[in-house]
């Protein structure tokens, strides 16, 4: 059985995170959940990129780059080492992201989705969201993102509104987890895929 964690983005990981947002141009696949680390791709140094990442959950330095304060994480799969996936916890929500974005973005490199990682990638994201005094977090995916939708059900989520998101005006389905419940409920179906190293930083 496969075991996963969370790491924050380092140098040391400067080539695997530049592999892992390639992946996503080869594929022609929307980005998402990687904070500022796909910045590099608009002219910015991989330094840069990752100091403007670190440096958002310092509150001031978010406003002053016109963003909500937040975390980027990677999901690494401990057998080999490797990133599967990225998630972005935010917080402090501004009112646009109260409507449709939320607390947290999520995704899986295009050649290691539809087997199940995004799930236990939600399940890592919502206990940091725990750590920060999280209670409640909304997220959302546009209708015809099947494999999300079902990420988000398969958790707990419950269905507030489907609205059409009037930022680029796809049809939208917004979910909302009390963090507690999901964490207390899926305990016995995700924990058994997480690290001892995750387990640890708790």
């Amino acid at each position: 059985m496969d075991k996963f964690y969370l790491e924050r983005p380092s140098i040391d990981r400067k080539e695997e995170i530049i592999d892992y947002i390639n992946e996503f141009v080869k594929y022609k696949s929307n980005i998402n959940g990687t904070g500022q680390l796909d910045k590099f791709l608009n002219g910015y140094t991989f330094e840069e990129t990752l100091e403007r990442d670190l440096n958002m959950e310092n509150k001031e330095y978010a406003l002053q780059n016109g963003r909500c304060p937040g975390k980027t994480f990677l999901l690494i799969r401990e057998s080999d080492n490797k990133i599967v996936g990225t998630i972005n916890l935010r917080w402090d929500l501004n009112e646009r992201l109260l409507r449709f974005g939320g607390h947290i973005g999520y995704g899986i490199r295009p050649t290691e989705r539809r087997k199940g990682y995004n799930k236990i990638n939600l399940y890592l994201g919502l206990i940091e969201a725990k750590k920060i005094g999280l209670d409640n977090v909304m997220l959302d995916c546009d209708v015809n993102n099947i494999g999300s939708d079902k990420t988000l059900k398969a958790l707990g989520g419950k269905l507030e509104r489907k609205e059409i998101n009037p930022y680029d005006g796809v049809l939208t389905n917004v979910y909302w987890f009390n963090v507690e419940d999901t964490l207390n409920n899926y305990k016995n179906v995700y924990e058994p895929f997480i690290s001892i190293k995750n387990i640890k930083k708790r």
